[in-house]
């Protein structure tokens, strides 16, 4: 029986064309995309396609996007085998963090893909990025379970979990890297699987997808030279419930006792804060220095080695099935619920 995998195309550089007018790159209709890639019949694979009307750019993405993006793997769940998301790459580590976190306990495929040149293109390195997804998203051991039933993103030959990945280039085509976890493919001249990396869901159970997100969060870099009036005016911003504090190195910060006292009035009040290191590789230690004790004693938690990206979305998650526990989302943040974070 053939393999089923569902083309979904949201926008992006990859289904774009370049305006002979204007020499700026515009949306152009899915199936002159589809007509740019002919070796795409030659799969033994059927493959539909669902494009969003009007495509969307991805520096335009939301998380009412991300909803829409669940709600349509989620409609076509039973028919597919998996499934390939054609999307934008500056926003693309953030939609696939997210939708890791909405489809709990997936068990097929949910591949993110695109281009840094559009697939019209005589370079483009879309076809080979959209050509390897949609083989990985069909592919399935002896009793027909997927190798890959994780929200991945694939790019330049390799297969990265989503929520371990950020965008690292805006020029090269390897555009996207994990920085501390291995890659969960290599595709040369063979697709090598690696099968321990993996996360593997219940195979009897059925994948349960989530909808709800709730997006009071921020995110603020700390640098030398910080003002307290400022940062004192984040953290008692009404109605924001956590912050993502990028810190330096192994998760440091300046030991000055006005940020000190601004993040435990924070904490006290409720607000969850997260410590992400500035660095793109490492993890968050906050036993390692001085700093971090004091920081802990602040409140702020730990985010271990979590990307940004991941951070943030796990927090909108959490936040919108915890709304009345922020302690329930700070014991959550700390463990790993979709392979995340390394524990």
């Amino acid at each position: 029986m053939k393999r089923k995998v569902l083309l979904i195309y949201t926008g992006g550089t990859i289904g774009m064309n370049r305006n002979p007018q204007t020499g700026a790159l515009e949306p152009f209709d899915f199936e002159h995309l589809l007509f740019n890639v002919p070796e795409l019949k030659q799969f033994d694979t059927i493959i539909d396609t669902f494009q969003f009307d009007p495509p969307i750019d991805s520096s335009d993405m939301t998380p009412a996007r991300w909803t829409d993006i669940s709600h349509c793997i989620a409609d076509h769940y039973e028919q597919y085998d998996g499934f390939v998301v054609l999307h934008g790459t500056d926003t693309m580590a953030y939609t696939a963090s997210a939708l890791s976190y909405m489809l709990e306990n997936l068990t097929k495929p949910v591949i993110f893909t695109g281009s840094q040149l559009p697939i019209g293109q005589l370079r483009t390195d879309g076809k080979e990025n959209l050509i390897s997804s949609i083989e990985i998203a069909a592919a399935c051991d002896d009793q027909g379970h997927a190798l890959i039933p994780e929200v991945g993103i694939y790019f330049n030959s390799h297969l990265l979990r989503g929520n371990r990945t950020t965008k690292q280039s805006a020029e090269e085509f390897n555009a996207f890297e994990s920085f501390n976890y291995p890659h969960l493919v290599d595709a040369g001249v063979n697709i090598i699987y690696h099968r321990d990396r993996i996360i593997l869901p219940k195979w009897d159970k059925p994948m349960v997808p989530h909808f709800r997100l709730d997006n009071n969060v921020i995110i603020f870099s700390l640098f030398p030279g910080i003002r307290e009036d400022l940062i004192r005016h984040i953290i008692h911003t009404p109605n924001l419930k956590a912050i993502v504090m990028r810190t330096f190195g192994s998760g440091n910060a300046p030991q000055s006792s006005w940020l000190l006292r601004a993040l435990k009035e924070g904490s006290a009040n409720g607000k969850i804060i997260v410590n992400i290191s500035q660095c793109l590789q490492g993890a968050v230690e906050m036993s390692r220095y001085d700093c971090g004790y004091h920081l802990q004693e602040a409140g702020v938690i730990s985010g271990r080695d979590m990307t940004v990206e991941s951070a943030v979305t796990k927090l909108m998650f959490l936040q919108s099935h915890y709304p009345d526990s922020p302690e329930t989302v700070r014991q959550l943040m700390q463990q790993s619920i979709r392979g995340e974070m390394t524990i």
